[in-house]
């Protein structure tokens, strides 16, 4: 059973990173993790990153909001209380329903807005109480820190490090 070993490779310019990351996925190497004080644009694409689909959960969360906005329309002006306002019939739903696009509209986003950030904190993993789990404290402030995952093959061990060495690395870790 092979033992294995994560490199840590620290950088300190979010373009040189986003260039070694290119480089070393174009000698064939898997980079298992960037860790980024603040999102980068390209390299989810440079990492070859599967699209995310938190877009459907986003589209379910505005459906739920818009079906919530209606049910409170009918049950407040048409079941539970149904007045007459500025000469418009409250028999249906369907009738009111031009006065009611500009709420319904802000429900849709409202619950879109806020369940999507809650679904972004519990997919990964920062709710309240959840320890950090990035190796090194300075990528939550000016640092950007790249993870790979290699077999204990010495060769193997000693390419990576050279090649992260030379593409930017400001200082270069091995964990076991």
């Amino acid at each position: 059973m092979s033992k294995e070993k994560v490199i840590y490779g620290l950088y300190d310019d979010d373009d040189i990173i986003l260039d070694a990351v290119k480089a070393i996925r174009e000698k064939g190497h898997h980079i298992d993790e960037v860790y980024s004080p603040f999102p980068i644009h390209g390299l989810d694409h440079a990492m070859g990153l599967k699209h995310s689909r938190i877009a459907i959960t986003s589209f379910i969360y505005g459906c739920i909001g818009a079906s919530c906005a209606l049910l409170m329309f009918w049950y407040m002006m048409i079941y539970d209380w149904p007045m007459i306002i500025g000469g418009k019939p409250n028999f249906t739903l369907n009738e009111n329903l031009p006065a009611f696009i500009p709420i319904t509209f802000e429900m849709t986003v409202f619950f879109a807005s806020h369940l999507m950030v809650i679904t972004f904190l519990i997919r990964c993993g920062l709710y309240p109480g959840s320890s950090s789990t990035s190796p090194d404290p300075r990528t939550t402030d000016d640092k950007f820190l790249m993870e790979i995952h290699v077999d204990e093959d010495a060769k193997k061990v000693k390419k990576i490090k050279d090649l992260m060495k030379k593409t930017g690395a400001i200082e270069i870790k091995e964990k076991e």
